[in-house]
């Protein structure tokens, strides 16, 4: 007897609920690993290779790359996004996967989500020209659009599950730890 899967917005809810089953019974199926390494390509511009991911001691393939550049005006040749456009797609992103699921979860189906974040930095920061101004942002500002037939107070738990759930939202708005190290060859 063959099952038809339970989809809603593209998500298959009944194979997410089997994954927080199992990862409930099971904690370290849940623990995922991510890496990247990001070569100079000259001037600004930069290749990030993904080749590989760990989902619950298991090492799984990819093959990505993504380009890196910067405008003219910060002395680049604009050939990709660049690092802080880069960045934000990439909380986007990660905020767009969380509100998908959410509403699935909840029954809710989706027209349409968007998201648009913008924020400014000092430059003086980044240059070195002030110590006491910033290299980054002070504050993010986002936005998501969401045409859907959930109710407001269906999607307002959903935002509020994506501020409690995703990582890349929780990686902005909270302090993470950078460990570095320098190997100079």
């Amino acid at each position: 007897m063959s099952t038809i899967a339970t989809q809603t917005n593209g998500i298959d809810t009944d194979a997410l609920r089997q994954v927080m089953e199992e990862v409930k019974a099971d904690p370290s199926k849940g623990i995922a690993g991510f890496q990247v390494t990001t070569e100079w390509k000259g001037g600004t511009r930069s290749e990030t290779h993904v080749d590989q991911w760990r989902l619950g001691g298991r090492e799984l393939r990819k093959d990505f790359t993504i380009p890196i550049d910067e405008p003219p005006e910060l002395l680049g040749n604009n050939t990709a996004a660049n690092p802080q456009e880069t960045l934000m797609a990439a909380v986007n992103a990660c905020m767009m996967a969380t509100y998908v699921a959410a509403a699935s979860m909840q029954g809710i189906t989706l027209e349409s989500v968007e998201i648009e974040t913008k924020g400014e930095l000092d430059l003086r920061g980044f240059l070195g020209l002030d110590k006491n101004v910033k290299s980054g942002y002070d504050a993010i500002d986002y936005q998501v659009r969401i045409k859907s037939d959930g109710t407001p107070e269906q999607l307002e738990k959903v935002h509020e599950w994506v501020k409690k759930t995703s990582p890349n939202y929780f990686n902005m708005a909270e302090a993470i730890q950078m460990n570095a190290t320098l190997v100079a060859e």
